[in-house]
């Protein structure tokens, strides 16, 4: 239950069917850029991507290459007052003390809230406090936990949810019920830190199929530390390792991957990760380039 306003309790089970992914890590990591490679791909290979940004600083739509103007007119679900009242009985930032719905009908969330990217994508913005002393995320987070528990997918489609740093969305279970985990670490110790962290966390929630992306690696030495700073940290049994290679490309043509995915190093290292975790194949040690 959340100190708060006591919102956080039982969630609403998921429905059978698609893929739910949610990627985690410490902040600075390359969480957006994967989840963006991937719901790129994803819906170049013909999915329905559903791509939610739960992280407060909300860079996915930009790094997805969402236009300007498209940006500018997205209402996140933070700043959708009337929507979230409507769903939860509470506004946004006046969920301390009250109770809140916590099952929502929000199957028109989708099509209320999110605009179109690239590629298919949807996007759908989660948002983050609007003003100083402007009160917790509880309505909002319960709406979009129950959304995302609500959406019936089929299994051509995907919802990928790309996290702010650390585990704080365990905390209010906004990842209870996806399918798979992506940790992504970068070869230092402070990111394996975080990621053995969230990846117990994530199997704490239920989640079994939790993978390891080593990024930014320049040779197997790097994904060999992670490796061994895991096992310092008490080890954890992860059910793959992905590397994918550190890429000048990605700071050069930044924020959007557009330009990375026709024809990079990450891009297709990225393709072998989707592949992995549509099928839910095992997909230990991708070729790292030197």
């Amino acid at each position: 239950m959340c100190g708060t306003c006591g919102a956080h309790g039982t969630q609403a089970p998921l429905s059978v069917g698609g893929t739910r992914i949610v990627i985690v890590g410490k902040g600075g990591v390359g969480k957006s850029t994967v989840t963006a490679l991937l719901a790129r791909l994803f819906a170049r290979g013909g999915a329905r991507v559903i791509a939610i940004d739960a992280d407060e600083q909300c860079n996915l739509g930009a790094t997805l290459g969402v236009d300007r103007a498209t940006l500018a007119a997205t209402v996140p679900v933070s700043a959708a007052g009337d929507y979230v009242e409507e769903k939860t009985g509470a506004r946004p930032g006046e969920g301390a003390g009250g109770m809140l719905r916590l099952n929502p009908d929000t199957a028109d969330i989708v099509d209320r809230l999110s605009v179109a990217g690239p590629d298919g994508v949807r996007l759908l913005v989660m948002g983050g406090v609007q003003h100083a002393g402007g009160g917790c995320l509880c309505p909002e987070n319960a709406l979009l936990a129950a959304a995302i528990a609500g959406m019936r997918l089929r299994h051509h489609e995907v919802i990928l949810m790309d996290t702010h740093a650390g585990v704080e969305h365990f905390g209010r279970a906004l990842a209870r019920g996806f399918d798979s985990a992506v940790v992504v670490v970068e070869p230092t110790y402070n990111a394996a830190q975080v990621g053995v962290a969230t990846a117990r966390l994530a199997r704490e929630l239920g989640i079994e199929d939790v993978h390891l992306v080593v990024n930014r690696a320049r040779s197997r030495t790097d994904r060999d530390r992670v490796l061994a700073f895991v096992e310092q940290l008490g080890g954890f049994t992860f059910s793959a390792i992905h590397t994918l290679p550190f890429d000048d490309k990605v700071a050069e043509t930044e924020p959007s991957v557009e330009d990375l995915l026709d024809d990079s190093e990450i891009a297709r290292a990225a393709m072998h990760l989707s592949q992995h975790l549509f099928a839910g194949d095992r997909a230990d040690d991708l070729v790292v380039t030197s």
